[in-house]
This record gives structure tokens, C-alpha cells and sequence, in this order.
């Protein structure tokens, strides 16, 4: 016979939709905001980066950053959040969900700030202070993934628990949007503030002094946000279900749910510590967690692994595939904070064609169609999309505007599809106690992905001629044949997504069934 169900437990997820749930939503949703936000951003400014520390006045095109200087300011705060992914994760179940959730948005909050400050105004300084801080603010943004889910699905109801969670993430579209939105902002003002020729014209001059500001602005932008949560942060009782199943306090989570749910909730205490969910006590590398959730682990770290290939290397690098089909005119023909300006302005697009509408779309439907089949659909339609573009490459290059809505529609299905469901699923699947570790190691594997991607395209997408300072790689065109086969083998790897639509976290995992019972396949 399957366990009891804790009576808070049960009136959680029989809970109907109410206030606290929103705040919730927007409380933890509003840490991906920044995640996002401070990730994505430095795409934004790159390009401006190249020029202010490495022009050199006798060549005929501005300055870029170095191969190495390049993958170190992409990729530092990918390593960041791989590292606090894992870390947070694990912490997240041994000291509690609240107990450090309030510490990542500080350590975001801080080296958000010191990442538009630096040691000195040299090419070296500048960057290693920003490579610096950006590799701790992306340990603060890795501690948010694990944190926020797992917060979130332990908070919602099982008949809307999908939306709440994908709500959540849904605010990482809104943090891309916001970032190119800003940038274009502070861009669009400097540049009628400070008139500049371009680079053809006058090599010297078409870097004015002001547009060291233009970087240094965008990126300590991203605090704000992150700040002004923090309260609330700390004012979110700790989850039922880690105080229940994990500190084993049932009494609190039902005095701390009687006051969320605004009624008195009586729980059994006679029956808790013997035959109630949340007895099972193995742990990660035991025989137990292997037989019942060794395949959804592989399921969820290998599909967000792919995924973040095909999907870090897109957002990453959209300005260098904008400028290699021509949507962006070539660096020359522009001066500093107009190249910015035009970046910002197509990757504002993109969010509000694509990346956004994704998102929403996910939270409508995902509690309808469920996690699985929006994960394959998702998969599918990214390759069919990718290899839409590889294959008549050079068409593309003729039809920028047909280039742009192929390449935004990858982006609607990565975010009506995986992007979405890769957070959703790691937060459901696993056993309570080690729900946060293992979204952390899901997560980390995505961001192994995402450094492989990031990495890998920089050098992978230069043709010929290639970028000065880089090597002939395979070409933008063969780089996106590669990242279709990677959305190809997500969608083969997501065959082996369990559902958890309409289900309790405890059905699910699996925390009602005793070792002995023989399990049926969710």
C-alpha cells in the first residue's frame, strides 16, 4: 500500500490558486530576471569592449577582443554558475532553501556592482576585474537555479504546478528583453549626446572617451532588480516539504502553512516519524536512488547538456551571426556606441518575436499538453529549424529578414520547449531530500553545455577569412549543422523525461512507495 500523505503536504497540493502563489512567482522569478540579465548582457557590450582596449589605429577594422580574452569574459560566468549550480544545490538540502537563498542574491547584487568597476583603465586590468567578479556573480546566479525551483514546486498545487514553475523562468525572457531594452537605451543616449564619426571615416575618433561609461552602465544595471527582491526574499517561510520530510519539524510546516494558507491545518504526529511520505532515508549514490531515479537523472542532465549547447551558443554569439549575414552592417561603417546600439536593437527583436512569446506559451500550456511532449516538440522543432538554416545557408545570406525569422522561431521552440521543461522537471522527479542536489547537478550539466557551446562556436563559426586574431574553423554555416545534431540527440534523450502532470511531488518521486513494491513506469 502506497504511504499516507502528510495532511500539509496534501493541503498544499490541493491548494487553489491564491496570492501567495504570485508572490512566490514573482519573488523567485524575479532572481531569474537578473540571471538572466547579467548573463546575457556582456553580449551586448563584447563588441564595444574590442574596440575601447584593443583597436590598433594602422588596421582597417576596429578592434575585437582576442580569441582568449573573448572566451574568458563569454565564458567566466558560465564556470561561476556551473560551480555555485552544484554547490547551492547541495546546500539547498542540507541547511534549507531559505536558509541561502537570500546569500546568492547579495553575492549577485555585489558583483553585479564590481563588474563595471575595474583596477586601472589598461586592457589587463580592466579585464581580469571583470572576469573576476563575473565568475562570482555567476556563482550567485547558479545558486538561484536549484533554489528557485525547487522553492517554487514545493510551494505550488499539482494541478498548476508546471505554470508556476515555468512562470518562474519565464522571467529569464523578460531579463533578455530587459538587457538589450537597456542597453539600446544607454546606447540611443550617448550617441545623441556624444556625435562620433565612424570607424572608416576617422579610425581615432570614432571611439569617444564617453563610451567606457556605455559598458560599465549596462552590466551594473543589473543589480537594481536583484536588490530590490531581497527583502521579500527574506520574509518567505522555509518550504513545507523540506521542513516536514527533511528537518522532520511537521509541527512548524504546518503552523508556517496554517499562516500561508490562511487556515488551521491539524497534522497527525502520531503516525509521522513511521509510515508517512518522506520516511526513506538513502541517499544519492545508493542502490535505492539508482534503481528508482539513476535513468530520470541521466534523462535530465543529458537533454539540458544538449539544449544548452544549441542554446547559449545562439544568444551568445547573435551579434557575430547578425554581422555574418548582414542584418548588422559591417564594424567599419559604424562608431562604438552606434555598433552598440545596433546589437541591442536586433536582439530586442529577437526577445520580443521569439525568445519571449516561448516562454508564456510554456506557462499556458504546460500543464494541458505536459512536460514530455513539449520537451520532444521543442527538440524537434529547434532541429528542423536549425537545419532550415544550414542547409540554404546561402540563400539566407541574400534574405536577411527571412535569416532573422527562422532564427527567432529557434528560439520560440527552445523556450516553448526544453529551455522551459529542462528547469520544470528536475524540480518534480526527485525524492525531497535531494531535490535541490539534483537540479543543481541537472543545471550544471546545462551549463557544461553552454561553456561547451560558448567556447566551441567562438572558434568553430569563423570561416574564411577568419576574425582576426582566430583560426579558419569549419564556418558559421557548418556550426549550425552541429548544433542541430545536438538538438537531435535532446529530443532522442528526452524519450526518457518521466511525465508529472496532475501528480504530487511525492507521486512522482516516488516518496510514497515502499522498496519493496514493484514499480510501474510514470
Amino acid at each position: 500500500m502506497p504511504r499516507a500523505q502528510l495532511t500539509v503536504l496534501d493541503k498544499l497540493d490541493k491548494a487553489k490558486t491564491q496570492g501567495y502563489h504570485f508572490l512566490a512567482i514573482v519573488i523567485a522569478g524575479m532572481g531569474f530576471f537578473t540571471d538572466a540579465y547579467d548573463l546575457f548582457s556582456i553580449s551586448l557590450v563584447a563588441k564595444l569592449l574590442g574596440r575601447l582596449y584593443y583597436t590598433d589605429l594602422t588596421y582597417k577594422n576596429p578592434g575585437t577582443l582576442p580569441p582568449n580574452v573573448s572566451a574568458a569574459v563569454t565564458g567566466v560566468a558560465l564556470c561561476g554558475t556551473l560551480a555555485g549550480q552544484l554547490f547551492f544545490g547541495w546546500l539547498g538540502d542540507r541547511l534549507g532553501r531559505k536558509s541561502v537563498y537570500g546569500f546568492t542574491l547579495i553575492l549577485m547584487v555585489i558583483c553585479s556592482l564590481a563588474s563595471g568597476l575595474s583596477l586601472g583603465r589598461q586592457p589587463k586590468g580592466v579585464i581580469a576585474t571583470l572576469c573576476f567578479f563575473r565568475f562570482w556573480l555567476g556563482f550567485g546566479v547558479g545558486g538561484d537555479y536549484p533554489l528557485s525551483a525547487t522553492i517554487m514546486s514545493e510551494y505550488a498545487n499539482k494541478k498548476t504546478r508546471g505554470s508556476f514553475i515555468a512562470a518562474v523562468f519565464a522571467m529569464q525572457g523578460f531579463g533578455i528583453l530587459f538587457a538589450a531594452l537597456v542597453s539600446l537605451l544607454v546606447s540611443a543616449a550617448f550617441k545623441a549626446r556624444y556625435k562620433a564619426p565612424s570607424y572608416k571615416e576617422n579610425r581615432a575618433g570614432s571611439t569617444v572617451p564617453e563610451a567606457d561609461y556605455v559598458w560599465r552602465i549596462i552590466l551594473m544595471f543589473g543589480s537594481i532588480p536583484a536588490a530590490l527582491t531581497y527583502y521579500w526574499r527574506m520574509r518567505m517561510p522555509e518550504t513545507a516539504r523540506y521542513t516536514a520530510l527533511i528537518a522532520r519539524n511537521t509541527k512548524q510546516a504546518a503552523s508556517d502553512m496554517s499562516k500561508v494558507l490562511q487556515e488551521e491545518i491539524v497534522e497527525d504526529l502520531d503516525k509521522v516519524e513511521t509510515d508517512v511520505v518522506g520516511a526513506d532515508q538513502w541517499g544519492l549514490f545508493s542502490p535505492q536512488f539508482a534503481k528508482r531515479h539513476g535513468l530520470h537523472l541521466l534523462a535530465t542532465t543529458s537533454t539540458w547538456f544538449f539544449l544548452d549547447i544549441a542554446f547559449y551558443s545562439q544568444n551568445l554569439f547573435q551579434k557575430d551571426i547578425f554581422s555574418k549575414v548582414g542584418w548588422i552592417p559591417p564594424a567599419a561603417t559604424m562608431n562604438a556606441i552606434e555598433e552598440v546600439f545596433r546589437i541591442s536593437r536586433a536582439q530586442t527583436y529577437i526577445a520580443l518575436c521569439g525568445t519571449v512569446p516561448g516562454y508564456w506559451f510554456t506557462v499556458a500550456f504546460i500543464d494541458i499538453i505536459g512536460r514530455f511532449w513539449i520537451q520532444l516538440m521543442g527538440f524537434f522543432f529547434m532541429t528542423v529549424f536549425m537545419l532550415a538554416l544550414a542547409v540554404p545557408y546561402h540563400h539566407w545570406t541574400n534574405n536577411h529578414t527571412g535569416f532573422v525569422v527562422m532564427y527567432g522561431l529557434t528560439f520560440f521552440f527552445a523556450n516553448f520547449g526544453p529551455n522551459s521543461t529542462t528547469f520544470i522537471v528536475p524540480a518534480e522527479v526527485f525524492p525531497a531530500r535531494l531535490r535541490s542536489t539534483c537540479h543543481g547537478i541537472s543545471a550544471a550539466c546545462g551549463k557544461a553545455g553552454a561553456i561547451v557551446g560558448a567556447f566551441g562556436f567562438l572558434y568553430a563559426a569563423q570561416g574564411s577569412p577568419p576574425d582576426r586574431g582566430y583560426k579558419k574553423g569549419i564556418g558559421l554555416r557548418n556550426s549550425l549543422f552541429v548544433l542541430a545534431v545536438s538538438n537531435f540527440l535532446g529530443m532522442f534523450m528526452s524519450l526518457f523525461v518521466p511525465e508529472a502532470k496532475g501528480k504530487s511531488l511525492e507521486e512522482v518521486a516516488k516518496e510514497n512507495m515502499d522498496d519493496g513494491e514493484e514499480e510501474t513506469r510514470v
